[in-house]
């Protein structure tokens, strides 16, 4: 194998240039265009996109942004440490990307062709593969190579959460952080959402994330009564796929449950999801519905344990 032919591409989602409005309109015009995203029919989407979302979430999401921006988003710089991290262990080329925002995934796609790349293994950060997130990050890949004439050999990691390496690190953390800030009283599993019609036309996202938050569970020891999971980050009047972790942590509140700490194993890196909706927002609800305290278990970003875990599932591919 010459490293110098081979290549390892990690993707996320995405983040906003800069935590202002105008960054962020920017971001959300290119996320929410994407049909893999949202399935609702163009000529529709267009008129709501364009006259309810466009000229108002930008700025109220602009405040969230403000409050997890470090020198820089959290996702960006946990991407970019990752890449580096598993460029000195493996010994190739490692660069991360964006499905929406900077870098770009087209863009460093570009950089690798440049270097002239002959193998390319594309590890999508996303533990539990949903059309819509690896499957769109699949699609930008497939519109790059269509303008290509050379294109490299490629191997796509589909998804992780079955991966012992990664559960235990997940459950790792977890005992880590349970060590030092105590028992709850109740594990939650929180995951990002996605629409119900969306499982109904076959995504088996929900199911995956039921059995990740399961796996890890029966690692940790626990009994069924000492947790629970649930779906997080929904949007509009649609139905998404349940239980909601909102609906889920009032009612835990509400039945006398004092002390959660909330783990979202569905996320690579921490991100506004995880940093304002869970610490602050589903913190607050809870909090108001009478709970005492809500610990959130922060992602395993770009930790030694997730480069160890990586390299370990990467070597086989690079080695082919």
């Amino acid at each position: 194998m010459s490293s110098k032919k081979t290549a390892v591409l990690l993707v996320n989602l995405g983040t906003p240039d800069e935590p202002t409005p105008k960054a962020i309109r920017r971001f959300l015009k290119d996320f929410l265009s994407d049909r893999r995203v949202i399935e609702v029919p163009r000529f529709v989407w267009w008129w709501i996109l364009r006259l309810f979302i466009l000229p108002f979430r930008p700025g109220a999401v602009a405040k969230m942004y403000r409050s997890v921006w470090q020198q820089d988003s959290p996702q960006r710089i946990h991407g970019e440490q990752l890449a580096a991290k598993l460029q000195q262990q493996l010994g190739v080329t490692v660069l991360s990307a964006m499905c929406y925002g900077k870098p770009a995934l087209e863009d460093q796609l570009n950089a690798l062709a440049a270097k002239g790349i002959e193998r390319l293994v594309v590890l999508p950060l996303f533990p539990q593969y949903s059309a819509t997130t690896t499957a769109a990050a699949v699609d930008k890949i497939s519109a790059w190579l269509a303008t290509q004439r050379e294109i490299p050999a490629l191997h796509v990691i589909k998804d992780y959460w079955q991966d012992a390496g990664w559960q235990q690190n997940i459950a790792n953390r977890i005992s880590r952080f349970q060590s030092r800030q105590g028992q709850p009283d109740k594990l939650v599993f929180s995951f990002h959402g996605i629409p119900q019609s969306y499982a109904d036309k076959g995504d088996q996202y929900a199911v995956r994330c039921q059995q990740t938050a399961k796996a890890i569970a029966e690692r940790l020891g626990l009994s069924d009564d000492q947790w629970v999971y649930g779906f997080q980050s929904r949007f509009g009047r649609a139905a998404w796929v349940k239980p909601y972790t909102d609906e889920t942590l009032k009612q835990l509140a509400k039945s006398g449950t004092a002390h959660v700490q909330v783990v979202c194993p569905g996320f690579a890196m921490d991100c506004l999801e995880t940093l304002d909706e869970v610490s602050r927002l589903l913190h607050d609800q809870f909090v108001a519905a009478g709970g005492k305290q809500l610990d959130y278990i922060p992602a395993l970003n770009a930790s030694d344990a997730q480069a160890g875990w990586m390299v370990a599932k990467l070597k086989p591919f690079l080695a082919l």
